[in-house]
């Protein structure tokens, strides 16, 4: 198999999806990808017990991708390795009518990783820039001050969005949260194949929603918005990741491997040690307890 380098995946000058690859050329099989994986989630889980133990940085993973690009089996089998305590998964869904009683933004924040644990975000805040531009009618439910209907939205509204979400993302880095967005590329050939899988396949059935092409109709509008939010929102502290996503396993992998490169580099997680005053007494503190015995 072919070595990986997370650092062909970040994102860090302008991009064209058109351009990238939603297939990588790698000479492997489904087995060898598997071993692979699970040697990265073994040490991933090693590592978020030092963390959840040093108790100083939060972790969000936010997931974007087209329909079936594989977010769900993504998480069951990245994370799978995971003490429970430690990782909690979000699914954003079109927002409450309790959620929209207070700005975009607020369920994110809810949603923050603890420090010492990892959050997953299945779909995330960039919600409100992508598919509220593809069906802008939907930001009429936020009830906005001066946007009665579609044409009162102004022209620097996505603008102003975006630089939100640059503003919400660079005040939780410098809080302790370490952000890594992941874009799960999939070509719109391997997405027809897996929705007629899903069809095709009963026990699958359950899967399938005719909200999935009705979406599948504005595949442009969605990789021309997804495109303009990588290139305006992938920066040094919360960059974007492009994985290409046509092969489950191997988008898996790299995702994995991407998360672990990126934990190295924060050297000050380790577990805490006991302060002196204990250290000092430890043969005593063992003495009681075996004497009660």
């Amino acid at each position: 198999m072919k070595s990986i380098d997370p650092k062909n995946f970040k994102v860090v000058d302008k991009i064209k999806l058109s351009k990238i690859p939603t297939l990588l050329d790698i000479d492997a099989d489904e087995k060898e990808k598997e071993v692979k994986l699970d040697k990265v989630q073994a040490k991933l889980s090693k590592l978020q017990d030092v963390m959840y133990a040093h108790n100083r940085y939060g972790v969000l993973i936010c997931l974007q991708g087209m329909d079936t690009s594989g977010k769900d089996s993504l998480i069951r089998e990245v994370f799978k390795e995971f003490n429970p305590r430690g990782v909690v998964v979000h699914s954003f869904k079109t927002p409450t009518s309790a959620e929209l009683e207070h700005d975009y933004l607020w369920r994110h924040y809810l949603a923050l990783p603890e420090k010492g644990k990892y959050a997953i975000f299945n779909r995330t805040h960039y919600e409100n820039i992508l598919v509220t531009r593809v069906h802008p009618e939907f930001i009429l439910n936020e009830n906005l001050p001066g946007i009665e209907k579609v044409e009162d939205i102004p022209e620097d509204f996505w603008k102003d969005r975006i630089e939100q979400i640059n503003n919400f993302e660079k005040h939780i880095t410098q809080n302790g949260t370490i952000v890594l967005k992941f874009y799960l590329h999939l070509s719109k050939e391997e997405q027809r194949q897996r929705l007629l899988r899903r069809l095709e396949k009963e026990k699958h059935n359950w899967k399938f929603s005719v909200s999935d092409l009705k979406e599948r109709g504005h595949w442009e509008e969605y990789q021309q918005y997804y495109e303009e939010a990588i290139n305006k929102t992938s920066t040094k502290d919360a960059p974007w990741y492009i994985v290409p996503a046509d092969d489950k396993e191997m988008a898996r992998y790299i995702v994995a491997r991407i998360i672990w490169e990126v934990m190295q580099k924060h050297a000050d997680i380790k577990e805490p040690e006991l302060p002196e005053t204990i250290k000092d007494n430890i043969k005593m503190y063992k003495q009681q307890l075996e004497n009660e015995s």
